[in-house]
């Protein structure tokens, strides 16, 4: 018997060949917090009866299914590839780095079309058994990483889904010994492309990615259930810096409009050789929208910038990840 309150949940999840087919777990979670739910549509008749004055029970019909929800995390050294996967949409075969058991997954940019995922959720009755909820047919719609003065990486993925399925088998958990990756091996560059440097004074960085679809395809035939959203407008990257005043440099970009290269990665424990655990992020081309220095008081002047990415019409954004996972 599990725990029986959340230290007894889990979450497994898998990437699937058909959007809404079942695949059992492959990968289990450590997450923080999860909002994943059935959404229902349901209709009432309002048919008139002589002297009925309760709307009549028979006559309430379910019209249509979703899912709907988030994954909040810490971004660690192993078990990331099939989230990120799902969130830029290349598929990806992670390439191994020297003769070591160091791999690389590069994730760049692309349509998410066919890259949806079965979500297993364990959740735990006060007994002690855990029932099991499975979404199926799981895309990512948006996912946010931050990291601040004293924390860990942190992700908050948010999910449209087809149904959930409380008929599957819940999958035995279990979990490689992971570590998050944290603000003390957090670096943040800007320069040209291929050559940018380091920043100093930044104290918290965010970068937040927007996949919109069309999660409305509800159509006759279908059983009340969507078929696979479909990418409907250009992808959105946004973040905000923020920094004490050391320098000019997000300053002096605020102020002409520049755009600048952006990599913000972390670097965490040799792996082999001359390869290091990493998760990073490079924007080729950001603009600062707002954020200039103001004095607001004694204490040392802190300017958060706020960015939007950009393609700088040559060079994709991507997420590197090294880890020793040989497969996502």
């Amino acid at each position: 018997m599990a725990i029986g309150s959340g230290l007894g949940a889990q979450l497994g999840i898998a990437a699937e060949t058909t959007y809404g087919t079942f695949v059992a777990p492959s990968k289990f979670i450590e997450f923080t917090k999860e909002s994943l739910v059935l959404k229902k549509t349901t209709a009432q008749s309002a048919g008139i009866a002589a002297g009925r004055l309760l709307a009549l029970s028979s006559r309430r019909v379910l019209t249509r299914r979703e899912v709907a929800g988030s994954i909040d995390l810490e971004v660690t050294n192993k078990g990331m590839g099939l989230l990120l996967q799902a969130l830029m949409g290349t598929s990806v075969t992670p390439v191994q780095q020297g003769a070591g058991p160091a791999y690389l997954q590069t994730h760049t940019l692309a349509d998410t079309a066919g890259k949806s995922l079965t979500i297993q959720k364990g959740v735990p009755l006060t007994t002690g058994t855990v029932t099991d909820k499975t979404f199926l047919g799981c895309k990512v719609t948006s996912a946010e990483f931050s990291c601040e003065v004293g924390g860990m990486l942190t992700a908050s993925y948010e999910f449209d889904g087809k149904d959930c399925d409380e008929g599957q088998t819940l999958a035995a958990a279990s979990y490689a010994n992971m570590a998050p990756f944290h603000f003390g091996q957090m670096a943040l560059k800007t320069g040209s492309f291929g050559a940018e440097t380091a920043l100093d004074g930044i104290r918290k960085v965010s970068c937040k990615v927007e996949r919109p679809q069309e999660t409305e395809r509800f159509y006759a035939g279908q059983s009340g259930l969507k078929k696979e959203p479909i990418s409907n407008d250009q992808v959105k990257i946004t973040g905000n810096l923020e920094s004490d005043y050391v320098a000019t440099t997000l300053d002096d970009l605020h102020t002409s409009d520049a755009a600048t290269s952006l990599v913000w990665e972390f670097v965490g424990p040799n792996i082999a050789t001359t390869y290091f655990e990493t998760f990073r992020i490079t924007l080729p081309a950001i603009r600062l929208d707002e954020g200039p220095p103001v004095v607001d008081g004694f204490g040392v002047v802190k300017p958060t910038f706020n960015y939007v990415g950009l393609y700088d019409g040559t060079n994709p954004v991507k997420i590197e990840y090294i880890s020793v996972d040989a497969t996502l």
